[in-house]
């Protein structure tokens, strides 16, 4: 089936993403074969140079909308923000950190329309780093043996590697349907995101695509993973500049998860062992490694977690 009458609406998350944007911009420019409808960029105050430079590229064959928020919001609200501005019937949410190839588009949208796949709420694809090495992006459904063998530090054993939810045991060379695919890629239909209202913004950063995946897979649609499209992904993307507090929204997006879709009791042990045990073990394990700066780096990110929980608590329990 081909590709003509349908469109995809991007949206790119932007925070200091310095030349980053403008080369993601510039891939999809030359790779959108008549697809993109509009790239939708939202901003949450950037204090770099990273508009100015998208700004630069001139004329480019699509509708361009810059939006710029005057306080970071967060990546999952952001991405609701840009969803709602545009009617495309599929939105491609995608990392500026990423770089499109000629059939990062093409492909997944015709394996979309195929009337067999209509079951195919989203679709994310091979992405590739500098080394051309495939990235393990794909996860299963984490339990809270999962949560409680990574706040553990088990899972960096090689006996409990069973335990990691992330799919590192699969090479990612072969196309199939799984839990969930990083958003740094994640091209879902419109009809499915606005039936389940989007990403919940109560995930500031991280886990906001996983708890997604996950509602998407209660609806009853199905996520596949293409291994025959592909495109670069830096990986990392720009939260490299902030380690301890980017920990501090890992922890505390891993809570709000656990609340949202585990028994009470589970979230409840949950929070106890990340509180407890976990601040010891990250310690323990940095120590190992000769690392003062993780040291401090997790010393920051609880003290910002101990201050923030009445408000993480009440995100949680938020029905």
């Amino acid at each position: 089936m081909g590709t003509a009458g349908k469109s995809i609406q991007v949206i790119m998350v932007n925070w200091n993403a310095a030349s980053q944007l403008s080369e993601a911009v510039s891939s999809i420019a030359q790779y959108h074969n008549g697809l993109i409808s509009s790239v939708i960029i939202i901003d949450n105050n950037s204090s770099d140079d990273s508009l100015a430079l998208v700004e630069a590229l001139g004329v480019l064959p699509f509708r361009l909308q810059i939006i710029r928020n005057a306080e970071n919001c967060g990546f999952g609200a952001a991405c609701n923000q840009g969803a709602a501005l545009g009617n495309a019937e599929y939105l491609l949410f995608l990392n500026p950190d990423t770089l499109l190839h000629e059939n990062s588009l093409v492909v997944p949208l015709n394996f979309m329309q195929e009337p067999e796949n209509a079951d195919v709420g989203l679709v994310g694809i091979q992405l590739v780093d500098e080394l051309n090495h495939i990235a393990r992006s794909c996860a299963r459904f984490p339990s809270l043996g999962t949560f409680v063998a990574h706040t553990l530090g088990f899972n960096r054993i090689p006996i409990f590697g069973h335990l990691n939810m992330h799919m590192e045991d699969w090479a990612h060379d072969t196309t199939a349907t799984v839990d969930h695919v990083i958003g740094a890629f994640y091209l879902i239909r419109r009809s499915v995101f606005e039936s389940l209202r989007g990403f919940d913004d109560r995930f500031f950063v991280y886990l906001e695509d996983l708890d997604l995946s996950f509602r998407i897979h209660q609806a009853g649609f199905r996520c596949v993973f293409l291994a025959d499209a592909q495109a670069f992904h830096a990986g990392g993307g720009t939260s490299h500049q902030v380690k301890a507090r980017r920990l501090f929204y890992s922890l505390r997006s891993r809570l709000l998860y656990g609340f949202k879709h585990f028994k009470s009791w589970q979230a409840w042990i949950l929070l106890a062992i990340s509180l407890g045990l976990e601040p010891l073990s990250r310690v323990g394990f940095a120590l190992l490694r000769g690392s003062r700066g993780d040291v401090l780096n997790t010393f920051n990110a609880y003290r910002m977690l101990y201050c923030d929980l009445p408000n993480t608590l009440k995100r949680a329990l938020r029905s």
